[in-house]
């Protein structure tokens, strides 16, 4: 019999996530479903070292083990997954919902280049990430596609929910606004095709704001046709 008080661990941050998403409103429910969305993964002062990250260059990808620092962890046997409409429910260990016995998250993101800044602290560029700026990393790992992919594995439940795309539109007035954004406009883009809204909760006539990358960008959703109305320097 196994005492699981025995076991109890402290785990440590390894690392920040510096991203674009200062609220939790709009990140992608995915890593990867947003491949242009980049995110820098600041090692802290102990681990902030070239030994540390020595042969990592030589992957195209990584794992991160982190922590969903904005939710509380849940003793709860089920949840209600969003994109099954908010009132089927499945096992927690049947879902990636952020209310968890233990507060933690597993993304793989592409390694686009290892920094090292002026006074040495080391960093990771990544795309795809789906974490909110602040979130802790526990773990950095490579991913290795021979025992990582597996071609025929089964989808469950999501093989019928992952086709939800909107189609984002906008208005000639608005174009201006949205190059403020510069190389990150594909990005919110593709975090608003992805429907950040609550499955649950939706009304057609409500005007949302979703903070990104230092605006706010005002949008509504008519049936599958998302309109962002304005972009709003915060």
């Amino acid at each position: 019999m196994i005492n699981a008080d025995q076991h109890q661990k402290t785990i440590k941050p390894v690392a920040v996530v510096r991203s674009d998403f200062s609220e939790k409103f709009g990140i992608p429910r995915q890593s990867m479903l947003v491949p242009e969305l980049e995110a820098r993964i600041e090692l802290l002062s102990e681990f902030s070292h070239e030994e540390a990250v020595r042969g990592l260059e030589s992957f195209s990808h990584i794992w991160l083990v982190w922590g969903f620092s904005e939710n509380e962890e849940s003793a709860n046997l089920t949840v209600r997954p969003p994109r099954l409409g908010g009132s089927t429910r499945v096992g927690v260990f049947a879902s990636r919902s952020p209310f968890r016995p233990n507060g933690l998250g597993l993304s793989a993101v592409k390694l686009k280049k290892i920094e090292k800044s002026p006074d040495g602290k080391i960093s990771l560029v990544v795309s795809g990430a789906d974490m909110l700026d602040g979130t802790p990393i526990y773990d950095i790992k490579p991913y290795i596609p021979l025992s990582d992919c597996v071609p025929d594995a089964l989808e469950g439940y999501t093989a019928g929910t992952k086709a939800h795309k909107l189609k984002v539109v906008y208005k000639p007035e608005v174009s201006d606004a949205l190059g403020a954004l510069g190389e990150k406009k594909q990005a919110l883009i593709g975090i608003l095709e992805q429907d950040p809204r609550q499955t649950y909760f939706q009304e057609p006539s409500r005007i949302y704001g979703l903070a990104f990358a230092g605006f706010n960008i005002k949008f509504k959703v008519t049936e599958n046709i998302l309109e962002i109305l304005d972009v709003q320097k915060l």
